[in-house]
């Protein structure tokens, strides 16, 4: 067993990454709820990784894992910070991609450890659901392939460029009826069409 560190998982331990982790020998537990500063404390946690966690974390948290916190976002950073990324991506006409990130104190804002551009062109065939299954697909993999020089330090690591774009989850609540005949089904032709009318009107 992997004793060098001990690996706080924010996300579900049915996750890939969770697992893949754990069957390397890492030293590592997975918490889905909100966590304090005692619980990291008395656990004796010395690196942080999120994935699909809800909560966001605040500085006091993050001021015990420096330099020692990523997360794992399914979009391109700048791009699509926030809720819903996949579904952003189309509705805003901005790239898709994935991103491992440092966190910082704001909302996927943090330095970039690697990311990768996803092009999507089966616009009649693809949905959202089979586009989020391919991005996290494609994190997972990213994950895998740089988890040494994350886990060691030695990894490439530059501030996120431009402005990007965010949403929060109420943003989607506006324009959901697109969603409401096929739900995460709904074909990306649809998305660009309902994009193509906004621009228009």
């Amino acid at each position: 067993m992997n004793l060098e560190k001990k690996i706080l998982f924010l996300g579900p331990s049915n996750s890939i990454i969770f697992t893949w982790l754990k069957n390397n020998g890492e030293n590592i537990i997975s918490f889905t709820d909100k966590i304090t500063i005692n619980f990291i404390l008395e656990n004796n946690f010395t690196f942080l990784i999120s994935y699909g966690y809800r909560f966001i974390l605040k500085k006091e948290i993050l001021d015990l894992f420096p330099n020692s916190a990523v997360n794992l976002h399914i979009s391109y950073l700048p791009y699509n910070r926030g809720a819903d990324p996949n579904f952003w991506s189309f509705i805003d006409g901005t790239p898709s991609g994935v991103s491992i990130h440092y966190i910082d104190e704001g909302i996927d804002t943090g330095d970039i450890i690697v990311q990768k551009q996803i092009i999507f062109n089966s616009y009649d065939f693809m949905t959202l659901a089979s586009t989020y299954e391919k991005l996290h697909f494609e994190i997972q993999q990213l994950f895998i392939q740089h988890w040494d020089t994350i886990k060691n330090k030695t990894c490439n690591r530059f501030p996120q460029v431009g402005c990007g774009t965010s949403h929060n989850i109420n943003d989607k609540k506006k324009i959901e009826h697109i969603l409401k005949e096929n739900g995460w089904n709904t074909k990306l032709s649809i998305l660009l069409k309902f994009k193509s009318n906004l621009e228009k009107s």
